[in-house]
C-alpha cells in the first residue's frame, strides 16, 4: 500500500490537469459562439442605408406643414404621341431660283443675303442685246400694223365705192391678219423680257424681278458681271414663313400616321420653345438599311428664328388616346437608382413610397407605377420631408 501511494497521486495529478484543459476548452467555445451571435447583429447595424426605407411613415409639426405643398393626383386622358428626329429644310414649295432669260450683263444690283423681298420687286437688271433686238422688232412690227390697218381702212372704203376690186380688200386683210400675228409675238417677247410696251419707256436694261416674298439666301453673281442664259441659278428666293422637317420613322409605325396629322417641333436652339406643324407627305420608299420612311412636316416660323439645317425633335399626336397620371418633376426625387414620392396618408403623416417615372412632355413626370388616382403627393420641397424623416430616424 505504501508502495503504491505515490503511483495514485500521479494519476490524481493526470486527471486534474485534463480537467482543467476541458473546462478551459468549453470557456472558448462559449466566447465563440458569443462572437458569433454578435456578428449578425453588427452586420445589420451597417447594412442599413443613411435614408428611410420604403413604406417608412414621417408625421410632420404643424410649421413644417406650412412650408410644404400637397397635390392631389387625377388621371388625364392624353393622345398618344410618336417622337421622330430630323433636319429642318427649306420649303420648296416657297423657293424661287432666279436665272437669267437672257445673256447679257448685271447692272442695278443691290440686294444682299439676308435682304428681305416682295413678290414683284426688281432684284436686278440685266442690259441684254436680244432684248434691244426684240424691242427694235417690236417697234418695227407696231409701225407695219399701221401701216397694215390705213391700207385696210382705206382699201374697204374704195372697195365699197366699187373703186377697188375685192381681191384687193382681200389682200389688204391678209396684211392686216399677219402685221397683228407678228406685233402679238413680239410683245410677248418682251413680256418675256419683263419690258414694257410702251414705246416712250422700253430701254434694253430689263428688270428680273422676284415672283415670292422673301429673303434672299444665296447670291453667286456680282455687280457687272456678263452672265448666260443657263440653268445657274444667279440668286435663290426663300420664303421662310414656314419650313418643311424630313424625319424618320421605322416602318412598324407607318400604321399610326397619316396626311394632315397634327405635330410639335422643338430644336436645341430653343429647348422650351414648341412649334406647330403638320404632316405633310410621306414617301413611298422603305429605306433597305434602316427600315425606315422619310416623313415630311410643314412648322410654322412666323418670327424667322428656325434655320434650315437645324436638327429637330418631332412629336407627333396620333389618334390614339390613353389615360395617364402625372407629377409635378419636384415631386420626385432619387436615391439608391430609386425613384421616391412623399404620399399624405393623414393630416400630417406621409409616407415614402417607391415609383416608377417618365419624362412627359408637359414637363411634369409621367407615373407608370406606384401611385394611383386620388392619392396625394408632396408636390414641393419633397427633399424636406425626407430629411425630416432621416433626422427622426437618428
Amino acid at each position: 500500500m505504501t508502495a503504491n501511494k505515490p503511483v495514485i497521486q500521479l494519476w490524481l495529478g493526470v486527471l486534474i490537469c485534463f480537467f482543467a484543459i476541458g473546462c478551459e476548452h468549453r470557456s472558448a467555445g462559449s466566447n465563440v459562439s458569443s462572437s458569433s451571435a454578435e456578428s449578425p447583429a453588427k452586420a445589420s447595424v451597417q447594412s442599413k442605408t443613411d435614408f428611410p426605407p420604403n413604406d417608412a411613415v414621417v408625421k410632420l409639426d404643424p410649421r413644417m406643414m406650412a412650408n410644404i405643398k400637397v397635390e392631389e393626383l387625377s388621371e388625364k386622358v392624353t393622345p398618344s404621341i410618336l417622337t421622330a428626329t430630323g433636319k429642318l429644310n427649306f420649303n420648296e414649295d416657297r423657293m424661287a431660283r432666279i436665272l437669267a432669260p437672257v445673256a447679257g450683263q448685271i447692272v442695278n444690283l443691290k440686294l444682299k443675303v439676308g435682304d428681305s423681298i416682295n413678290a414683284g420687286q426688281s432684284l436686278f437688271y440685266v442690259n441684254s442685246r436680244e432684248a434691244a433686238a426684240a424691242i427694235s422688232e417690236y417697234l418695227e412690227n407696231r409701225k407695219d400694223l399701221e401701216l397694215a390697218e390705213k391700207t385696210y381702212s382705206m382699201t374697204k372704203d374704195l372697195y365699197e365705192h366699187e373703186a377697188a376690186s375685192r381681191i384687193s380688200l382681200q389682200q389688204a386683210e391678209n396684211d392686216l391678219a399677219k402685221a397683228k400675228a407678228r406685233t402679238a409675238r413680239s410683245e410677248y417677247v418682251l413680256k418675256v423680257f419683263n419690258l414694257s410696251v410702251d414705246a416712250t419707256s422700253m430701254d434694253s436694261k430689263f428688270p428680273v424681278r422676284s415672283p415670292i416674298n422673301g429673303k434672299v439666301v444665296e447670291r453667286s453673281v456680282t455687280e457687272g458681271q456678263f452672265v448666260q442664259a443657263d440653268s445657274n441659278p444667279l440668286m435663290i428666293i426663300a420664303d421662310l414663313a414656314n419650313l418643311w422637317v424630313v424625319a424618320d420613322i421605322y416602318e412598324n409605325d407607318l400604321r399610326l400616321i397619316s396626311q394632315g396629322q397634327r405635330a410639335e417641333v422643338t430644336t436645341a436652339a430653343y429647348p422650351n420653345e414648341r412649334f406647330t406643324a403638320e404632316l405633310s407627305r410621306i414617301s413611298d420608299v422603305v429605306d433597305p438599311t434602316t427600315r425606315t420612311v422619310k416623313v415630311r412636316f410643314v412648322v410654322s416660323n412666323p418670327a424667322g428664328r428656325l434655320k434650315p439645317e437645324m436638327f429637330a425633335s418631332v412629336k407627333i399626336f396620333i389618334n390614339e388616346q390613353a389615360s395617364i397620371i402625372t407629377v409635378p418633376a419636384n415631386a420626385v426625387f432619387t436615391e439608391g437608382g430609386k425613384n421616391y414620392v412623399y404620399v399624405q396618408t393623414g393630416t400630417t403623416e406621409f409616407t415614402r413610397r417607391t415609383v416608377e417615372v417618365l419624362p412627359d412632355p408637359s414637363g411634369r413626370m409621367r407615373v407608370t407605377s406606384g401611385i394611383k388616382s386620388g392619392e396625394k403627393v408632396v408636390s414641393e420641397r419633397a427633399m424636406l420631408v425626407n430629411q425630416e424623416a432621416s433626422q427622426k430616424k437618428e
